[in-house]
């Protein structure tokens, strides 16, 4: 199963987390590796918890980051 999961870089470590799950799932790390390693173990023990409830209704075609100025 492939699944987008999106990594923000912030001063204290990575932080991870997927894209049309239900839920909040995060993984965090020292490292990119690390975060994502982190957010896959998650991501696993979710899905065993909450079955196919886990996932959004219709799944996720694209993902994009946009800025904008408030």
């Amino acid at each position: 199963m492939k699944l987008k999961i999106i990594v923000e870089k912030h001063p204290e470590g990575y932080v991870a987390y997927p894209v049309g799950l239900k839920g909040v799932v995060v993984g965090e790390g020292d490292t990119y590796e690390e975060a994502l390693q982190n957010v896959k173990s998650a991501i696993k023990f979710h899905i065993e918890t909450f079955g196919k409830e886990a996932f959004e209704e219709e799944e996720v075609m694209e993902t994009f980051v946009a800025e904008v100025v408030i």
